[in-house]
């Protein structure tokens, strides 16, 4: 399944107190939406779905919350699209190697824009750096 993009719609740190003590994230990402959509690849259209998603960076107790919200666009054959399209409309449900192709993708470059953005409003990264100990 060739991913051809992802995109950012909404960006959102919030800082509610000053970083003490001992402090724990909770990262977490959700589908919230697919949609079928139409792509122009030269002179052609071309079927492809949109996968909607939210992450959230939550660091407690109550520290601060960074969201970021967008979608990933890929292409499939027709009846590959109309299928998960379908499966999506009909119970919210997609296939469990489109789901993870997808979610892992998500989570790599959210963990990234995460660990930016933290920086820049003065928190600790949302996931573990690797620490070199010297002996």
């Amino acid at each position: 399944m060739p991913i051809v993009g992802m995109q950012f719609s909404k960006i959102v740190v919030e800082k509610f107190a000053p970083v003490k003590g001992k402090i724990q994230v909770n990262n977490n990402v959700a589908l919230k939406d697919v949609e079928k959509t139409d792509m122009i690849m030269g002179t052609s259209k071309q079927n492809a779905l949109k996968f909607h998603f939210e992450f959230t960076a939550k660091y407690e107790p109550k520290i601060a919350d960074i969201t970021l919200t967008g979608f990933i666009t890929f292409f499939e054959k027709p009846e590959t699209v109309k299928e998960i399209a379908d499966g999506w409309k009909k119970d919210k449900k997609i296939p469990k190697e489109t789901m993870s192709n997808i979610l892992n993708t998500v989570l790599a470059r959210c963990n990234v824009e995460a660990m930016i953005l933290s920086r820049e409003v003065n928190l600790p990264p949302p996931i573990p750096l690797p620490k070199i100990q010297v002996k």
